[in-house]
Formats: C-alpha cells, structure tokens, sequence
C-alpha cells in the first residue's frame, strides 16, 4: 500500500468552510475515483489549522486514479471553487509506505 499523506493548511478561522466546500462538492468525486479515504483528520494540537487524508494501493494506481479524478468535471467544480475561496495556504504531500510489522487494513 501506498500512502499519499497529504496535509493541507488553511486560513485561520477558515477550516469549517473549507470542510464544507469539500463534504458538497468534492467528496463525491473523489471516493468514485479514489475510494474511500483511508481517514480525513482534523488537527486538534501542534500545527493548527491543518488537515490530513491518504491512501492508494500502489504507485501506479495513484496515478491513475488521480489523473481519472482530475478530468472529472465534479471534481473541477470543486477545484474551482475551492480557489474562489482562497482558503488553502500550503499544501504538503508526502508518499509512504506502511512498515510490514504494520499493515493497514483496509
């Protein structure tokens, strides 16, 4: 497995919003392409106003899926309007693998 570990940060104060636009018009999308997310957390200590999601079976299904994803026009809607908002400051992706001692079970 293949973890596509992806923390945005938000805008303070911004972080409901930001949910909200997602939950409406990007989730749908994304779990046709992606599948359900292995988690969607929200950052209660350390850096603030930031929130995590991941999860793909390998490289090249990521890469497909996401590829897949982008050309969908739900997908773009959410996009769009995610910049309109201008609620994302960073984003960081990191790829990982979990260790064999512990898989994740899906």
């Amino acid at each position: 497995m293949l973890i596509d570990h992806r923390t945005y940060t938000v805008r303070p104060g911004t972080m409901p919003q930001q949910l909200k636009l997602y939950e409406e018009y990007g989730l749908a999308a994304q779990k046709c392409h992606l599948g359900e997310p292995l988690a969607y957390l929200i950052a209660e200590s350390g850096e603030l106003n930031t929130y995590v999601h991941s999860g793909h079976k390998d490289a090249a299904d990521r890469e497909a899926r996401r590829a897949a994803m982008q050309a969908d026009p739900e997908w773009q809607v959410f996009m769009r309007k995610g910049a309109e908002a201008g609620n994302l400051i960073k984003q960081v992706n990191k790829l990982m693998t979990p260790a064999a001692f512990a898989p994740i079970k899906r």
